[in-house]
């Protein structure tokens, strides 16, 4: 494996802490407690979301192990099970609210 791409595989601690600061921006501003410029954390969540999910590919690639149905399937595996909570929450919460 190549030396630029060593640092990928690493926990950066760091990383974490700016997509929180970017998640609280987000959460600020819809709270309307004077935090303009909300979009920005979206923005910058993209943007290292998009860092670290190139680092995973490029660590596969370098070993010769990326196919790009194994690395959909980890994004669902990851992303599927939060997307079912929050629409079964919102819908258990529509369903008491806002029927009449």
């Amino acid at each position: 494996m190549s030396l630029a791409h060593s640092n990928h595989l690493k926990y950066r601690a760091h990383i974490d802490g700016l997509r929180a600061i970017a998640v609280l921006s987000v959460l600020f501003f819809h709270a309307d407690i004077g935090f303009p410029g909300g979009y920005v954390g979206v923005d910058v969540f993209f943007v290292i979301s998009g860092y670290l999910i190139a680092g995973l590919i490029l660590k596969d690639l370098d070993c010769g192990q990326f196919h790009i149905f194994e690395f959909w399937e980890r994004r669902v595996r990851r992303i599927l099970p939060a997307l079912a909570v929050v629409v079964l929450s919102c819908l258990a919460t529509g369903w008491f609210l806002f029927l009449p």
